[in-house]
């Protein structure tokens, strides 16, 4: 089969995108969706996104991990956006559904902001936490003598606590009063990625619970790139939570699966 797709990255988080609303790719299969993903031998990419059509959001998000395991993707969700504006769907602001519910979302030079779900709690693990943000992160604030983010993730995502469904792992570093630095190891990509949307707004929330903050803007730097997270707090949790910074499209192209 002939697809064609657009390669967008967002922060360095790189994704395949399809254009899906003609339910061209409706059939497309987990053997298909970890070729395209697969560096070596398909197109490259952190997971794979089809953009289809709904009877009641301006579209919707089909987000594949690059093993094609399936979940919510923050810096995807906010490429999809991105690409629903090149593609004619959308033009600045949007309200799409995604696997894990509804989102609004904007774009405008370049810059696309993307809102998160309500956050009902941050779960405390001895010194570390757990947050769902969509997909389940643990966050560990990091400590110079910590081993590197795949080693440390590898011991995590595949403790007892976690095997069976899997959690995303990731090193904070405090820079300032409102900036930090987030490494991310990714279940699904199973590696370490320059950056995760979901994992960076759970980092950002941690930092905020742990810091006392009501609300506020924290800078999010990653290898891939700088990003935003504002949010309110609620209760034991926190709501009106904006991911926001760069999608970029890479190149367009044809491959035969």
């Amino acid at each position: 089969m002939k697809i064609r797709f657009t390669k967008y990255q967002g922060t360095g988080n790189d994704f395949v995108m399809l254009n899906n609303l003609n339910g061209n790719y409706d059939n497309l299969s987990i053997d298909s969706i970890q070729f395209l993903c697969d560096r070596k031998l398909g197109i490259g990419a952190d997971g794979l996104i089809k953009l289809s059509s709904s009877d009641s959001y301006d579209f919707e998000v089909e987000y594949f991990n690059a093993d094609g395991s399936q979940s919510f993707c923050g810096n995807g969700a906010r490429c999809s956006i991105a690409f629903a504006k090149e593609i004619g769907v959308i033009e600045k602001e949007t309200f799409f559904h995604a696997i894990d519910g509804p989102h609004k979302g904007s774009v405008e030079n370049g810059i696309v902001r993307l809102e998160m779900l309500p956050v009902d709690r941050i779960d405390v693990f001895g010194n570390d936490f757990f947050v769902d943000t969509g997909s389940p992160h643990y966050v560990h604030f990091k400590q110079d003598s910590d081993i590197d983010i795949v080693s440390y993730g590898k011991v995590v995502r595949y403790s007892k606590e976690f095997e069976k469904e899997g959690v995303n792992v990731n090193y904070l570093i405090e820079r300032s009063n409102s900036c930090i630095e987030v490494e991310t190891y990714e279940r699904g990509v199973e590696d370490e990625t320059l950056s995760c949307g979901t994992g960076v707004t759970g980092c950002a929330l941690v930092f905020m619970q742990k810091k006392g903050m009501e609300n506020g803007k924290i800078s999010v730097n990653t290898k891939g790139g700088k990003l935003m997270v504002e949010a309110m707090k609620n209760g034991d949790g926190f709501d009106n939570i904006w991911l926001s910074g760069p999608a970029k499209k890479v190149f367009d192209g044809v491959v035969n699966d």
